[in-house]
């Protein structure tokens, strides 16, 4: 139970809460945000200091098989990058994949309590579930990897609806999953049982199927909406890092209607220019079409220069970049689930691409008139770490830095995308909508992301500094369901924190169907396969609504 606590004099962001720099005491008891304390609280005085709610980062991967797999391909990166133990916590290893205890540690150290993964095949449930159990302090959940999922894919070919219906209720139980993951939906399986024959549009069946990848997606839509869960589709199109792509990230909004969903790291979905050629941007066609549907969030996936490691279910595409890399790779199936490639990759400034893909994902938070719907990520490890949000949150509050960063890049990509034009300043309260607010409600955590009354007590507090990335790098305060992990910038405690999932109702006579699939097809038996309880360890279960 975490003691009473009252921070007073400092500037609160808190923008669900329409409070915008007030200076307001904020009461702590019982690790949730009350209205008022006795005077026997802990008193912590933040003058001259900024108070948000914890960092929560909607889109990671940091857990799983495919991490894991990751760490093993890049230990020259880890060795260099240990991450010692204190008094309080245990060493760990950092780099683009860094070990389970570095990832919550460094999370915790930029002010970040929550961090969801965003790609898990079913098979994998487990492994995630034991990684997060090892993953301290932060909250957690992931989302479940169906859209090449064969058993699914035969039920939308056969229009059993109402049975596609409770199958994906069943896999989201089995596995303890917050919602489902859609990656080059219909594109994975076809590609690795024929060669080239991944699809490039979502109206384009491949060579061996009947299906078309618009067909998945909309039978997604509107089961996980019927359903209520609190986090739509999140939805990974298809034809990503294709020049001209940006089509298909507007068809595949377009299908939803205006049913919810939400597009992953919207950046590597924006290009223009024709296939076999340099692409250019069209982030403004596609900030335009978030702006005007409100049923559309994403969140950016920006690129930002360095080392990276490129993981996804997109295997296709991950054997595309191989040709790039003239590295180490690995390509992997999934067994009837999904793909799996990994690589590790560095986005370098003077290549045209590379400067591209930083200014297009620049250039969709300063073209975004909503920034409750357009938020903040890098699709850590893909475009780049998470270590590196204070830098972006830099380069988006401070014109005058990101001029002088624009200088250092290839200055023919500037010329195909609106960056040079663009002189908005994110404020912070914007800054508190795209790292906190905007994804929790993305997320329908209620008692995430703000500090109204009834919240959790997950809190950052940060001096305040001109220089924005120093002042996001390093929280004089962070607090974690009302305990103070981190005071004066070093840690004094440690903790768990828990796993969110949901448990959308179904019908076990789907089972019935299941059973002989699995004694077909999986190397597992079908009484194995869902994940026990017992793996959740501390958890929450989110409340479904129906529709």
């Amino acid at each position: 139970m975490s003691a009473s606590m009252r921070i007073v004099n400092g500037q609160v962001y808190d923008p669900k809460n329409n409070i915008d720099g007030e200076v307001k005491e904020i009461c702590v008891e019982d690790g949730k945000i009350v209205d008022s304390v006795s005077d026997e609280a802990t008193i912590i005085d933040a003058k001259g200091m900024v108070i948000m709610a914890g960092g929560v980062d909607i889109h990671c991967h940091i857990a799983g098989p495919k991490v894991n797999l990751a760490r093993k391909l890049t230990p020259e990166a880890r060795r260099h990058d240990p991450h010692p133990s204190t008094p309080f916590t245990r060493s760990g290893s950092g780099g683009t994949t860094p070990s389970t205890f570095a990832a919550g540690y460094r999370y915790a150290t930029l002010g970040y309590t929550t961090a969801m993964e965003a790609a898990v095949s079913p098979i994998g449930a487990r492994h995630v579930l034991e990684e997060f159990e090892d993953t301290p302090i932060i909250d957690k959940g992931f989302y479940v990897l169906l859209g090449n999922n064969i058993f699914l894919h035969n039920l939308i070919r056969e229009k059993r609806i109402e049975e596609f219906d409770q199958a994906v209720a069943w896999w989201v139980n089995a596995t303890k999953a917050y919602t489902v993951k859609l990656v080059n939906p219909g594109g994975d399986e076809p590609w690795k049982g024929k060669r080239n024959s991944n699809v490039s549009n979502i109206d384009e069946k491949s060579d061996d199927d009947t299906l078309s990848p618009r067909q998945i997606i909309e039978a997604f839509i509107k089961t996980v909406n019927k359903q209520g869960y609190p986090h739509p589709p999140h939805i990974h199109c298809n034809n990503l890092g294709h020049s001209g792509n940006y089509i298909t990230t507007l068809e595949t909004m377009k299908t939803a209607g205006d049913l919810r969903a939400h597009i992953a790291h919207i950046q590597f979905h924006s290009y223009g220019g024709e296939v076999g050629k340099n692409p250019i941007s069209k982030a403004a066609e596609i900030a335009e079409y978030v702006n005007n549907h409100p049923n559309i969030t994403c969140d950016v996936g920006q690129v930002m220069f360095g080392d990276s490691t490129i993981m996804t279910a997109d295997a296709p595409l991950a054997y595309v970049l191989k040709g790039h890399s003239k590295g180490k790779w690995v390509n992997a199936d999934t067994e009837c689930e999904s793909g799996c490639g990994i690589l590790p990759f560095a986005y370098q400034e003077h290549i045209y691409v590379h400067t591209l893909q930083w200014a297009i994902g620049l250039e969709l938070f300063l073209l975004s008139e909503d920034p409750w719907r357009i938020v903040l990520s890098t699709d850590h490890p893909n475009g780049g770490s998470f270590m590196a949000y204070p830098k972006l949150i830099k380069l988006l509050m401070d014109e005058k830095f990101r001029r002088e960063e624009m200088k250092r890049v290839n200055q023919k990509a500037l010329l195909n995308c609106s960056l040079p034009e663009l002189k908005r300043e994110y404020t912070l309260s914007e800054i508190a909508i795209i790292t906190r607010a905007g994804p929790a409600r993305a997320l329908g955590l209620e008692t995430k992301g703000h500090l109204g009354v009834g919240a959790d007590a997950d809190i950052t507090i940060y001096d305040l500094m001109d220089d924005k990335e120093l002042m996001f790098s390093t929280p004089r305060y962070v607090i974690k369901s009302g305990n103070t992990m981190i005071a004066n910038h070093e840690f004094k405690t440690d903790s768990k924190g828990k796993v969110y999932h949901i448990t959308p109702d179904y019908d076990n006579k789907i089972e019935e169907s299941l059973k002989p699939f699995f004694e077909d097809y999986y190397s597992i038996e079908f009484s194995n396969y869902p994940v026990d309880d017992r793996y959740l360890h501390q958890h929450e279960i989110i409340k479904t609504k129906t529709s």
